[in-house]
């Protein structure tokens, strides 16, 4: 019965395929207003490919628009990503970040070193990591006559150059992946106005040893009911993070932007794990003789304790929601480590895996995408818009369903929808933006309760101004009468 169930599975995707390869070659006008927003945006027709699908299998296609064109989904493709491993490893997966001790522990001191061992946690932040040492603490051991070591022997992976992407290396959506990753590799600066002192005072998260940052910075005052008064407080900071042990402000903040953040990719990314560890056992009281360095668990260590993660489907729920693409990388690893536990697993491994997840999906024959990093984030990735949306198509019909469609932004409400033009929850899209593509995918609630798939995907290197036809797509997919 299960075979015969997934052979009429893949006959029915062999169908759908076939339905709409053949729309596409019949290339079906466009939707008046869409066409005409992509004219006014000095656009062509054909940088737009498009799919609109019901979300029952057995119906032709609404739109097929260049639908098997393979196109760059830039951030739409965290949906394959994601929807693979919520169903290869369940929405209850979680990752394990191991601790071991290789010496006794007396009167609240481990004679020896102490270990933690990274498994892939994408949620490994400031706040957890705290919590994992104090769980440390728990064990009796203040004191450490040791060093502790980082084990990130989990994923084999080059050292990368976190600004070949774009000359940004210190945006965090560049950070690359890390087995034991803090943080999202990050630091976080937080500013909060003391009007009496005259001053903002200045937070750092994770407290980074070795790290020392201005306390305060002068607070700029301007008139509080001027809406351009807190404009680009960042550039007015005057900051210069050159010096990754000594980040400076030479500016001023602007008291009417009330308490803010600045996230920031650490200067030294090799680094940031170790500064973090030792800077957080030191602000818990806790005493550490030696040093923290790199080194692999030996056989001789005992385990002392797991720290799961948060589980995969929560995690699905804030990678798709903020388009978070260093946790989309951890994710997409840990794809390839999947029947090769003890095995470092690097991007080929998670290639391969996710290609043979695709195909089991969308039959022997249908065409592979390139997955780069698996985050969208490349120049190289390609996928077609009938493939993702006969993905979108098959997760609506399935148990995982509930936990996809919950991790889209909802159109006006949260994630990278939240400040939308459509109309409120009209829609559960994930956005894909680069510097040449603008992208939607997801789900269109119609006004009758219909529920629409819906992929568009523009490659142009104007595709920023293809937004608003984007969105009178969704408007189309919404208004079309079943």
């Amino acid at each position: 019965m299960l075979e015969r169930f997934r052979i009429t599975k893949l006959a029915a995707g062999a169908l759908l395929a076939l339905t709409l390869a053949a729309a596409a070659r019949a290339e079906p006008a466009l939707p008046p207003e869409v066409a005409s927003l992509l004219a006014r945006a000095k656009l062509p027709a054909d940088a737009l490919a498009a799919v609109v699908l019901e979300t029952r299998p057995d119906r032709a296609p609404l739109l097929a628009w260049r639908a098997d064109a393979p196109v760059n989904p830039a951030s739409t493709l965290k949906l394959v990503t994601t929807y693979a491993a919520l169903d290869r490893l369940g929405p209850d997966f979680r990752w394990q970040t191991r601790v071991y001790s290789d010496g006794p522990v007396r009167d609240g001191t481990l004679l020896g070193d102490l270990y933690l061992q990274g498994g892939g946690d994408p949620k490994l932040v400031s706040e957890r990591l705290w919590l994992l040492l104090r769980r440390v603490q728990g064990l009796g051991i203040g004191r450490i006559a040791g060093d502790i070591w980082l084990d990130r022997s989990a994923f084999a992976l080059p050292e990368t150059d976190p600004g070949a992407f774009d000359g940004e290396p210190l945006k965090p959506y560049n950070a690359a992946p890390d087995a034991l990753l803090i943080n999202y590799r990050s630091q976080l600066f937080g500013f909060t106005p003391d009007t009496e002192a005259g001053v903002a005072r200045v937070t750092l998260e994770p407290p980074l040893a070795g790290v020392e940052w201005p306390a305060s910075v002068p607070l700029e005052t301007t008139r509080a009911d001027d809406p351009q008064a807190c404009g680009d407080w960042r550039g007015a900071l005057r900051a210069d993070f050159s010096d990754p042990l000594h980040p400076r402000f030479a500016g001023r903040y602007r008291a009417a932007c009330g308490a803010r953040e600045w996230p920031i990719a650490h200067p030294e990314p090799a680094r940031l794990a170790e500064r973090a560890v030792a800077g957080l056992w030191q602000s818990l009281g806790g005493q550490l003789d030696g040093q923290v360095r790199e080194g692999r668990v030996p056989p001789q260590a005992r385990l002392r304790l797991s720290f799961e993660s948060p589980p995969l489907a929560e995690v699905v729920r804030e990678t798709n929601k903020y388009s978070n693409n260093v946790m989309a990388q951890q994710i997409f690893l840990t794809l390839g480590q999947a029947g090769r536990e003890g095995t470092p697993t690097g991007l080929p491994e998670a290639r391969l895996a996710l290609e043979s997840w695709w195909q089991d999906k969308l039959g022997p024959t249908a065409r592979l995408p390139e997955l780069g990093n698996g985050s969208g984030l490349g120049r190289d990735v390609r996928l077609s818009a009938c493939a993702l949306a006969r993905l979108l198509q098959q997760a609506w019909n399935s148990g995982l369903m509930p936990d996809l469609a919950a991790s889209l932004p909802a159109s006006g409400v949260d994630g990278t929808l939240r400040r939308s033009a459509l109309e409120i929850g009209q829609a559960h899209l994930k956005t894909g933006s680069l510097r040449d593509v603008q992208a939607l995918a997801g789900y269109v609630h119609g006004a009758n309760g219909q529920r629409r798939v819906l992929v568009a995907i523009v490659n142009h290197p104007e595709a920023r101004a293809a937004k608003p036809a984007l969105e009178a797509l969704v408007r189309w997919a919404a208004q079309q009468q079943p």
